[in-house]
């Protein structure tokens, strides 16, 4: 009997505790934070989206060292503004040139210019990584030539 009373004491101990923190959380909360706080997560949940009109680009054939350049166009499709921090390329063949420190508003298009050296031989590809403040934080940009050595014979038949 000791043990029943005792064991029932205790649960009724912490429900009255429990009870009785919840009570004094409930009190804490102040409605303007509530507020500001919903304000503040749908503001975050606002941002910019990078459409490029293409994602790759295709020289064709060139001859080696012959330098090519090409451009990028994309549109900011988000509701906030787009920020472009960073362009790299796979190589230093390639250099990309970005709008740095511009914030290109929603509904707004600028222009990326990658510019390729002509190295290499055969096929070649080469990718640019541009970094920037949207959802997955980075695109990805490739372009692409078959690069024909300088002294080479044009192919033909075999006599």
């Amino acid at each position: 009997m000791k043990k029943i009373t005792t064991i029932l004491s205790l649960i009724l101990t912490v429900a009255l505790v429990s009870v009785s923190c919840k009570d004094k959380a409930s009190s804490k909360i102040v409605a303007d934070n509530v507020e500001s706080a919903t304000d503040r997560d749908e503001a975050q949940k606002q941002l910019p989206v990078m459409s490029f009109e293409k994602s790759e680009h295709d020289f064709g054939t060139i001859a080696q060292g012959t330098p090519q350049e090409t451009v990028f166009k994309f549109t900011n499709t988000g509701n906030a503004p787009l920020i472009i921090t960073d362009a790299k390329s796979s190589c230093g063949c390639t250099v990309p040139e970005y709008p740095k420190n511009t914030p290109i508003a929603a509904g707004e298009s600028g222009e990326l210019l990658v510019k390729f050296n002509g190295s290499g031989q055969n096929q070649v590809t080469k990718t640019v990584t541009v970094t920037a403040n949207t959802e997955k934080g980075s695109e990805l940009l490739r372009i692409k030539a078959f690069v024909n050595p300088k002294n080479a014979q044009a192919a033909g038949p075999v006599k």
